[in-house]
């Protein structure tokens, strides 16, 4: 007597439809990978061009780019550099704190408190932040450094404040309600079982704002602080080397995509790191040995 074996068929070859997203057929299939090359296609084509452009214009040739050699040159972009961090460094950190009391006020209680800290959000988030930093600068006759960091503060902090609470209370119901069961204060409530659970929902945004913030940091320039712009800007319109604009640009370009890039790496890097916590991880339970007696037994 023989035996008919059938094969079942792998689910991994067997797509399965959700009730968002049905699988494309074959031939949707292959009009996306037609739009893929084709995108593709474009894409090169419009770098090629760049390039060309660039070749043509001599954007490479050694007279615009030997400007950078100078020990003066390389001196004014560090400088430029080390400027523009510093004033992210404080923004940042006066960002990340408005935020957090701004967040604590439209969660509070009280009422006054609330109203007060939702007409500061939604007041410094509807403001131009160039607007703000030159309010500061003219107005209130602030030097540059300052001003630039309170623009920078005010503005990322209201939008970090809405972060933070939208955070919080993405948090699930019951762990509040468990919280409260066990005797905790709100404030016990929110720093100890809301705000850790809320971190890593949160923590993409934040990185986000930040890097907006490291950004915005450029239009100090206006108001004639000497950050990495502003050091761009003094070469390519002040030195008599046939004004190399295109290669300053090139130069500054990559370093401001490369800051951004390191604060999502960092991101990531957080991320990772908490998901290794001792705190979040399972904790191993060793097996029973024999003669291994319960409570209460005899």
């Amino acid at each position: 007597m023989t035996k008919t074996l059938t094969r079942k068929p792998s689910r991994a070859t067997v797509p399965e439809a959700t009730a968002l997203y049905d699988i494309p057929g074959p031939v949707t299939r292959r009009r996306h990978l037609m739009y893929g090359i084709a995108s593709t296609v474009v894409i090169l084509a419009l770098f090629g061009w760049i390039v060309y452009l660039l070749f043509d214009t001599d954007q490479f040739t050694a007279q615009k780019w030997t400007p950078f050699e100078y020990k003066g040159i390389q001196e004014l972009l560090l400088r430029g550099l080390g400027n523009t961090l510093k004033a992210f460094a404080y923004a940042a950190v006066l960002s990340l704190a408005l935020g957090a009391v701004l967040a604590v006020g439209r969660l509070s209680e009280h009422r006054v408190l609330r109203w007060i800290s939702t007409l500061l959000v939604e007041f410094f988030r509807a403001m131009p932040v160039l607007v703000m930093i030159f309010f500061i600068f003219v107005a209130l006759k602030v030097q540059p450094l300052p001003a630039l960091v309170a623009g920078l503060t005010l503005y990322n902090g209201s939008v970090l404040a809405e972060v933070f609470r939208t955070g919080i209370n993405a948090v699930d119901r019951g762990q509040r309600e468990a919280a409260y069961a066990l005797g905790m204060r709100k404030t016990q409530v929110t720093a100890y079982v809301l705000a850790p659970q809320a971190v890593r929902a949160m923590l993409p945004t934040i990185i986000s704002q930040l890097v907006v913030a490291l950004k915005d940091t450029s239009l100090g320039y206006l108001i004639t602080y000497e950050e990495f712009l502003h050091a761009g800007k003094l070469i390519a319109s002040n030195l008599d080397y046939d004004l190399p604009f295109i290669p300053v640009v090139m130069v500054i370009s990559p370093i401001y995509i490369g800051m951004c890039m390191l604060l999502s790496w960092f991101a990531t890097w957080v991320a990772k790191r908490q998901r290794r916590n001792l705190k979040t991880r399972a904790v191993g339970v060793a097996p029973a040995e024999p003669g291994t007696l319960l409570p209460g037994g005899q």
